[in-house]
């Protein structure tokens, strides 16, 4: 089906069955009503109109739900020039009927609002869809024949780039690099962890990165070293790119082609925007050139990356965005606070519970640089904070209140920490008092459950993957959740469920010792990552429920 650029990249996306009809109606319709560009007819239509879920997720009174389930409220959508025009009954559609109206019948098939994904590192989602896959491999031997299997298609040399081995299970007894080394001699290796706070490369490539005994870790890195202290193979937390600055260059080229993959990979899936958790300078060229040419599928709304002093700089004195309308929105920057909990990088109040002595890294140790973000905050930025543990959480909370009290303006920003991880209690109520927005990925919640409770023991695990927590009894904040970006094959269905699809696996089990009391349920969790999502991306007007004057791509 041929369309106008604003009609391709403001897609309705409904989740639909494959192989729907496409047809043409030559009647007219009202010739009082401008006839619309595209008509969705026959359909199962939840626009998500109605009032927001309660606190404990339950659904708004004026939900559509009955003792027998879930009910469409509409069955037609009626779109016209990127926007929708009506939403109702086939009858009250057809007054949209025109000469050149493209109609769908969709049969029966389900729509909803385009899903958003609040973090997403998009070019990475590229890369990974042309690398080895070794989410879900239970072992160090297991992934290495992967390597090798796909080694036998590499030229002599050139690098095999690997990823979603699980750093946070692993962590007890990381991997070296001599079985990699012999099985895979004579390429160059670089396998990254499923949370991207963990490398494993082979001796090949630490020889060409340069990594030897004598090498200083980073602030915020560790090097693991054998008992003669050689590198093991292993990189932790920010010494991770002492081994990517090794991989070859892309050329703009491929970078774009990467980010134009895992944009499609994501329109494909549903969404229809992605915010971008960390774009340096040559991302947001690739993004801002894609853009210019009009070949951006979804929106992109562009977090910039705190580690990129230049590009702050730079944006510093052209200001944020003040257009909400564009493809592209640059407003808002990442900053790390802290590392990972699975390889307890993570800063936490107290020791980690199977470390004693050992409470992660933080703040300037990690690179988080207070005075350049403030001032970023002054001009008018959102700013955008992982922060995972509980001492990173407070940290961040801490930070952002004395930000307010030289910048009160800057209340209205709507600031956000990502994943939110692990929260101490006396914290969950600040994050409404400050008006921040807590990102969180439900995906963490089945990923991190062989290992999570080992990490902060049965008491802080309380205040971990609290979804439900944060927004209960008003106390706390707006809420998003997010899929991570097709990293993980869980998807939605851990907010519903707090465990894996398959109820019979062993992954089915509950969140460690926490039971259910922090199930998102299914109405907050769609609401989450669809109309929720306008709070994050600062656009009120236009995204996240099937109304007259949305986009029909939101």
């Amino acid at each position: 089906m041929n369309r106008s650029n604003s009609d391709r990249r403001c897609s309705w996306i409904g989740i639909a069955a494959a192989g729907l009809a496409f047809w043409v109606v030559a009647c007219a319709g009202d010739p009082r009503v401008e006839p619309a560009d595209l008509l969705l007819l026959n359909g199962r239509v939840y626009t998500f109109s109605w009032g927001d879920p309660a606190l404990d997720g339950t659904p708004a009174p004026d939900a559509p739900l009955d003792a027998e389930g879930w009910h469409p409220d509409a069955e037609a959508v009626a779109v016209r020039d990127g926007r929708i025009v009506f939403v109702g009954d086939n009858e009250g559609a057809g007054a949209y009927r025109g000469t050149d109206t493209e109609v769908l019948d969709l049969n029966g098939s389900t729509v909803l609002p385009g899903l958003v994904d609040s973090h997403v590192h998009i070019a990475g989602l590229g890369a990974n869809l042309e690398r080895v896959d070794m989410m879900g491999v239970s072992s160090a031997e297991l992934a290495i024949e992967q390597v090798a299997a796909a080694a036998v298609d590499v030229p002599l040399g050139e690098w095999i780039i690997g990823w979603g081995w699980d750093e946070g299970a692993w962590a007890n007894d990381y991997p070296d690099n001599r079985l990699l080394s012999e099985r895979v001699p004579n390429h160059p290796v670089m396998l990254r962890g499923l949370h991207g706070f963990a490398v494993w490369g082979n001796k090949l490539a630490f020889e060409l990165a340069g990594i030897t005994a004598e090498t200083r870790a980073p602030t915020g890195g560790e090097i693991l070293k054998d008992a003669e202290g050689e590198p093991t193979g292993i990189l932790v937390n920010n010494a991770t790119r002492l081994l990517e600055a090794a991989l070859p260059e892309l050329t703009q080229e491929q970078l774009e082609s990467r980010v134009l993959a895992g944009l499609e990979a994501m329109a494909v899936s549903g969404y229809v925007a992605v915010h971008e958790a960390g774009a340096g300078a040559e991302l947001m060229a690739a993004f801002e050139n894609l853009e210019a040419m009009e070949l951006l599928p979804i929106r992109v709304y562009a977090m910039l990356a705190g580690r990129d002093e230049p590009l702050l700089r730079e944006w510093l004195e052209r200001g944020p965005d003040r257009d909400t309308e564009s493809m592209l929105i640059t407003r808002s920057v990442k900053a790390f606070y802290d590392g990972a909990l699975g390889s307890r990088g993570a800063e936490m109040l107290e020791d980690y519970s199977d470390t004693p002595g050992h409470r992660g890294v933080g703040g300037d140790q990690y690179g988080f640089d207070e005075e350049l973000f403030a001032e970023m905050m002054g001009a008018g930025f959102q700013i955008c904070i992982h922060a995972i543990g509980d001492g990173g959480n407070r940290a961040s909370l801490d930070f952002i209140e004395s930000v307010y009290e030289v910048h009160p303006e800057a209340r209205d920003f709507r600031h956000r920490i990502e994943h939110a991880q692990v929260v101490h209690p006396d914290d969950f109520a600040r994050f409404a008092s400050l008006s921040l927005i807590a990102s969180m990925e439900p995906p963490h919640a089945v990923e991190d459950k062989t290992w999570a409770e080992d990490r902060v023991g049965p008491q802080r695990i309380r205040g971990a993957y609290a979804w439900r927590t944060m927004r209960r009894d008003r106390r706390s904040a707006d809420l998003q959740l997010r899929s991570a970006g097709l990293r993980s094959r869980h998807l939605l269905w851990p907010a519903f469920c707090h465990h894996a699809p398959r109820s019979g696996s062993a992954a089915a089990g509950r969140l460690v010792s926490r039971g259910d009391g922090d199930r998102g349920g299914g109405a907050a969790c769609l609401y989450g990552m669809g109309g929720g999502q306008r709070l994050p991306g600062r656009r009120d007007r236009c995204s996240g429920a099937g109304q007259v004057g949305g986009h029909h791509g939101d």
